[in-house]
C-alpha cells in the first residue's frame, strides 16, 4: 500500500485520485481532516484508512511493513506566513522524522520541495545538488524548503529511493479551500464571474510591464503523472525541478481564462500587496532536463491546454478531482 500525506490538500489529493487505480486503492491518506471546507477533495476517494497527520509517524512506525512507498506532500504553503516556527515543524522536523523512518524500514519516498527554494533566481533555475547551499529563498516557506534539502542532502542514511520535487507554480483541480494562496488561474475565474474583468499586480520593477511577471506554471495531472513515473521507474534518487521548462506570463494566462470561458478579455491591474512586493518572483522556469534524462518523455499540458480543462471540467462545475 501507498501513504499519501496531504491527501485532504490540493496537490495530494489529486496526486491520491491518480495513484488509486495504480495501486488497486490501497492508499492510506494522511492530513488533518479536521477542516470542512477540504473534505470534497477525499470523500469520493477510495483508500483503506485515514490516518491524522499527528498519528502518521507512529502509524508509519508500526505499519512499514505494509508500506510500498510514502508521498509526503503535506505541508505549511503560506508564503505570507513568517512564523519560522511554524514552518520548522512541519516542514522541517516533521519531514525529517518520515525520512528516518522511511531509512530505517527501507521505504522509498517522494517529498515536496519547492520552486520557492530558488529566491528570486539569482543561482538560476537548476535542479542541481552543488547549488543548494547557495541558494536564498525570499520568505520562511522557501527557507524551510530549502533547509530540509540541504538536510537530506547530508544524510547518509537514506531510503532506498528518495525524490524531493521541487514544485514550480502548480495549479488545477481540488483547492477551493486554498483562499489567498489559490494560484491565479483560480481567482481569475472568481473575478471573471463575479465581476466580469480580471485584476493583476502592476509591475514593480522597470524591466517587467505590467503583467508580464513570468512563472513556470505547471498542471497538477502533470505533477501526478510524474510522480507515478518515478515510482514506476525509479530513476537515480535526488532533487529534481517539476515545472513545464517554459515561463509564461501572467497576462497570457489571464487571456486564457477568458477564453476558457469563451468570454472578451478585460485585465485591469492593481498594486502588488505591500506585504509580499520585497519577497515577489518576477520570472521562474524550471530546467527540466535532469528528469528528461532520467528517461521521462511525456509533454507538459501547455498553459491554454492546461487552463481550459480546469476551467470548464472542474471551475464551472465545482466538481473535484
Amino acid at each position: 500500500m501507498i501513504a499519501v500525506t496531504g491527501a485532504a490538500g490540493f496537490i495530494g489529493s489529486v496526486v491520491a485520485g491518480h495513484l488509486s487505480a495504480l495501486f488497486n486503492d490501497q492508499l492510506i491518506l494522511v492530513d488533518a481532516f479536521d477542516r470542512q471546507d477540504k473534505t470534497g477533495n477525499f470523500v469520493a476517494k477510495k483508500y483503506l484508512e485515514l490516518v491524522e497527520r499527528k498519528h502518521f509517524p507512529a502509524w508509519l512506525e508500526s505499519h512499514a511493513a505494509e508500506v510500498q512507498w510514502v508521498i509526503h506532500l503535506g505541508a505549511r504553503t503560506d508564503t505570507t506566513e513568517f512564523n519560522v516556527d511554524i514552518f520548522n515543524e512541519l516542514n522541517l522536523n516533521y519531514t525529517k522524522g518520515i525520512w528516518n523512518s522511511c531509512s530505517k524500514h527501507n521505504i522509498p519516498l517522494i517529498y515536496a520541495s519547492s520552486a520557492a527554494t530558488y529566491g528570486n533566481g539569482e543561482s538560476g533555475y537548476d535542479d542541481d545538488h552543488a547549488i543548494v547551499e547557495k541558494l536564498k529563498p525570499l520568505n520562511p516557506y522557501g527557507e524551510s524548503k530549502n533547509d530540509f534539502d540541504k538536510w537530506a542532502l547530508k544524510q547518509t542514511q537514506a531510503p532506498p529511493s528518495w525524490y524531493g520535487l521541487k514544485f514550480f507554480n502548480v495549479y488545477g483541480p481540488n483547492e477551493y479551500h486554498k483562499g489567498r494562496m489559490a494560484s491565479v488561474i483560480f481567482h481569475s475565474f472568481k473575478q471573471i464571474k463575479e465581476k466580469g474583468f480580471v485584476n493583476l499586480f502592476r509591475s514593480h520593477r522597470p524591466d517587467f510591464v505590467d503583467g508580464g511577471q513570468l512563472r513556470d506554471f505547471v498542471y497538477v495531472k502533470d505533477v501526478a503523472a510524474v510522480i507515478e513515473f518515478l515510482i514506476e521507474n525509479q530513476p537515480e534518487s535526488g532533487l529534481y525541478n517539476l515545472g513545464t521548462g517554459k515561463a509564461r506570463s501572467f497576462y497570457d494566462l489571464a487571456t486564457s481564462t477568458f477564453r476558457a470561458l469563451e468570454s472578451t478579455p478585460d485585465i485591469r491591474f492593481i498594486d502588488t500587496p505591500a506585504d509580499i512586493r520585497d519577497k515577489y518572483q518576477y520570472f521562474t522556469e524550471a530546467n527540466m532536463s535532469k528528469l528528461k534524462s532520467a528517461g521521462y518523455s511525456k509533454s507538459f499540458s501547455s498553459l491554454e491546454e492546461g487552463i481550459k480543462d480546469y476551467v470548464q471540467n472542474y471551475l464551472t462545475k465545482g466538481s473535484f478531482f
